[in-house]
Formats: structure tokens, C-alpha cells, sequence
């Protein structure tokens, strides 16, 4: 399995409305210190079953989303909490 399928793997069992940091997906696979990798391959994923809006930066600030960008984020993040 390469590396961007173990991100996926791990953002997919994400639940609605949680969120999960980019370092603590990166230690989920076992690579601590690969953060910023696991932003860079989520930056290329335009799967929607793959629910990267849900990955988040450490400081508890949004990082990008590559499908409509932060505030499209927060607003699905917000909406997922109501359920």
C-alpha cells in the first residue's frame, strides 16, 4: 500500500462531524513525522469518498481544502456537527 492510500485509509474512518490533525494521521501510518506529506496527498484528493475536510492543522486552524478552500470547509465541518 503506498503512502497516500494509508492516509486515505485512515481520513476514511474519520466519523461525521470529528476531526482528525494531519500529524495524527501521519502517526496513524506509522510516519510521525510526516505531516506535511499527509496535506500534500490530501491536497490531491478529489475522491468524495475520502472525507479530507475533516483533517486538520495542529494549532486547531483549518489548512487547505482543495474543494472550495477553508470556508467551504468550516461550513461542512459545521453542518456534520449538527448530525
Amino acid at each position: 500500500m503506498t503512502f497516500t492510500e494509508k492516509v486515505y485509509a485512515v481520513v476514511r474512518k474519520i466519523p461525521k462531524g470529528k476531526t482528525m490533525t494531519y500529524t495524527a494521521v501521519a502517526r496513524a501510518i506509522g510516519r510521525p513525522k510526516a505531516g506535511r506529506a499527509v496535506g500534500t496527498a490530501l491536497s490531491k484528493n478529489y475522491n468524495l469518498a475520502i472525507p479530507c475536510h475533516r483533517v486538520i492543522r495542529s494549532d486547531g486552524k483549518m489548512g487547505g481544502y482543495n474543494r472550495g478552500g477553508v470556508k467551504k470547509k468550516e461550513e461542512i465541518l459545521d453542518t456534520e456537527k449538527l448530525f
